[in-house]
């Protein structure tokens, strides 16, 4: 998993840069080694807004971009809550690819030829009568 945390209007200490590396390193298990992860961290400075620390984090997978986005009183708290919700899609996300039967993997059943369906229709036409 390739990492990339920033910074939206500013710059982050280097402990709040290594806790969101060492709090996203959980999504590794999980994730492709190729996988780009990006995270911003923002912050509001309105103050009528409580939650003013927000993350926003981007997984690009070989399939669907997961997008997520969680705000907290702190960059730690944002960080947590987005982890949380980024496994869940991740996880969802692996889940649809391996139990999910593949459409072009389906065992289709071929309709019967038309002779031996017209036969059995014949029969089931005496067994009536």
């Amino acid at each position: 998993m390739r990492l990339q945390v920033k910074a939206h209007h500013g710059h982050l200490s280097e402990s709040v840069r290594a806790y969101a590396e060492k709090r996203l390193s959980k999504l590794d298990k999980r994730l492709h080694d190729l996988t780009l992860v990006e995270v911003t961290l923002s912050r509001e400075y309105n103050p009528s807004i409580a939650d003013d620390h927000t993350a926003d984090g981007v997984v690009h997978t070989k399939g669907p971009t997961l997008v997520a986005r969680e705000s907290a009183l702190t960059y730690e708290a944002a960080i947590d809550r987005l982890v949380d919700k980024l496994e869940r899609q991740v996880e969802r996300y692996r889940d649809k690819r391996t139990h999910e039967p593949r459409r072009s993997a389906r065992q289709r059943e071929e309709p019967p030829p038309i002779e031996m369906a017209a036969e059995s229709l014949a029969e089931s036409d005496d067994a009536a009568a």
